[in-house]
């Protein structure tokens, strides 16, 4: 099991294009739309100051949505927040191996609820039974339950986006 260090040893490893191939969530918005969902593509970048940004884009019916979320880096290794939304973000590097797989754990806290989402990424669209079986220990641990996961189809609809 690695973490990112804090320090920025091993960060940059973890920097550069990541798959969602599976994730698990409790947010009420996640849920409604968890069968319509596909892999999706996640660049991840940091800033000198030791910050994380990501940029996902996610197929959704005929058109590529792009999310930018930044983070600042909280002192912990792998762990980051946002707070410059209505909601406070938590996130962190659950484990990682920087080459193949990644499991990122992400808290939001707004007035209305509190919403777990894990999410198992993959440097390539490939999701060994063995590694699927890692997330799928990991989620009850974290109050998740095999309903609210969704183990998602490869899709290559967005990829000239992500790359733009």
């Amino acid at each position: 099991m690695a973490f990112l260090s804090s320090t920025g040893d091993g960060s940059s490893q973890f920097a550069g294009t990541w798959h969602i191939m599976a994730a698990v969530s409790n947010c009420r918005v996640f849920l409604s739309m968890k069968d319509k969902v596909k892999s999706s593509i996640t660049i991840f970048s940091l800033t000198p100051e030791g910050n994380l940004a990501l940029k996902t884009v996610v197929p959704l019916g005929d058109e590529c949505k792009e999310i930018e979320l930044h983070f600042q880096k909280n002192g912990q290794a792998g762990h980051y927040t946002n707070t410059a939304a209505e909601e406070k973000q938590d996130l962190r590097v659950m484990e990682t191996d920087y080459d193949h797989y990644a499991i990122l754990c992400l808290i939001k806290e707004s007035d209305k609820e509190l919403s777990t989402t894990l999410q198992l990424f993959t440097r390539e669209q490939d999701l060994s039974p063995q590694l699927l079986q890692k997330f799928k220990e990991l989620y009850p641990t974290m109050g998740l339950t095999e309903d609210m996961l969704t183990v998602m189809p490869k899709s290559d609809e967005c990829t000239q986006v992500a790359s733009s």
